[in-house]
């Protein structure tokens, strides 16, 4: 009896001991990831350190635009480098119209200081157009789609859902136009023509942009502005690109407009940190936490970052965002 009281404590005692290790293996884990976070936490040093040979800035712009602090702070300290121009590479269906605004104001804060060039990748739609014009030149693949211009304001009314169910939601408000459209009950009028007026406006707004920037008659733009999206071909034709290609294309418009020589480096300028374009970091720590027994920390950080991918989703405000439809 006394022999497996001695046992049990021994073990017990050896659990502890495993945790502890554990837990100094973890410990150990994240003070190296904090380290690799801080030798390459600042996006761009290599372009502001004035070390070396000046190179050109590939700048990359992707997915869903949304306001961004640290990509307009970016462009900033872009701004101050040595870089003799930006080559802006975009693939994007646009975003939040306040997004793509402040996007467009920061690149043509760059363009005061720096050529710009955008190549269009795949995709410069909607907010990625306004995105787009901010160049001094645009240069899309053949295949490339661009255009889409307009604004877009979408809600879901599940009022009659609510109403087979048996939920009916009251509410108490200052005035008849606070908080709608709710998406509770059918739009009133009186709502829909005063969210009709913030669309109009942003549109306006957005087709005198094109307009401006891409030097565009008023016939010239009644021909582009109705939300549709052009190959790079047709976009040449309809003024909303200057020219086929790629970043190749792009270098030569720079040695034969700006006298850039053209054989000047390109380097990728990150807009962020590179901690947060590793996506792998928070895959090894969930792998790293499992392999050593802690499984339900593991399951609490692979959770939380689950919940973090869908926050990113949420797209608060006017869209100007290219979404077709999924066939049924």
């Amino acid at each position: 009896m006394s022999l497996d009281a001695d046992t049990i404590v021994d073990r017990r005692r050896m659990r502890r001991k495993l945790t502890f290790w554990r837990v100094l293996a973890v410990a150990i884990a994240i003070a190296a990831l904090v380290a690799i976070a801080a030798a390459l936490h600042l996006p761009g040093t290599g372009f502001l350190a004035g070390a070396g040979t000046p190179a050109i800035a590939r700048v990359s712009i992707a997915g869903l635009i949304r306001t961004d602090q640290d990509r307009v702070e970016a462009l900033a300290r872009l701004e101050k480098s040595h870089a003799p121009a930006v080559i802006v590479h975009l693939n994007t269906p646009g975003g939040t119209t306040s997004g793509s605004e402040q996007l467009y104001d920061s690149l043509m804060r760059l363009r005061e200081h720096k050529p710009v060039v955008v190549v269009v990748d795949g995709l410069a739609a909607s907010g990625g157009y306004i995105t787009a014009i901010a160049g001094d030149h645009i240069v899309a693949q053949e295949t490339s789609l661009v255009g889409s211009i307009g604004v877009i304001f979408q809600y879901p009314n599940v009022g009659e859902l609510l109403e087979k169910l048996g939920i009916k939601v009251e509410e108490i408000k200052s005035s008849p136009l606070k908080a709608a459209p709710n998406g509770f009950e059918p739009t009133s009028p009186e709502a829909r023509a005063a969210i009709a007026a913030v669309v109009s406006d942003s549109y306006a707004w957005f087709r005198n942009l094109v307009k401006t920037r891409r030097n565009l008659d008023d016939a010239d733009l009644e021909r582009v502005a109705d939300g549709r999206v052009f190959t790079g071909r047709q976009g040449v034709s309809l003024k909303l690109v200057d020219e086929l290609g790629d970043e190749r294309t792009a270098l030569e418009w720079l040695s034969k407009e700006k006298k850039i020589d053209p054989s000047t480096p390109v380097r990728d300028y990150r807009l962020r940190d590179r901690l947060s374009d590793l996506p792998f970091l928070h895959t090894a720590a969930v792998v790293t936490l499992d392999a050593i027994g802690l499984r339900l920390f593991a399951r609490r950080i692979e959770d939380w970052g689950t919940v973090q991918a869908v926050e990113r989703l949420n797209l608060d405000g006017l869209l100007a965002l290219w979404h077709p439809l999924a066939a049924n």
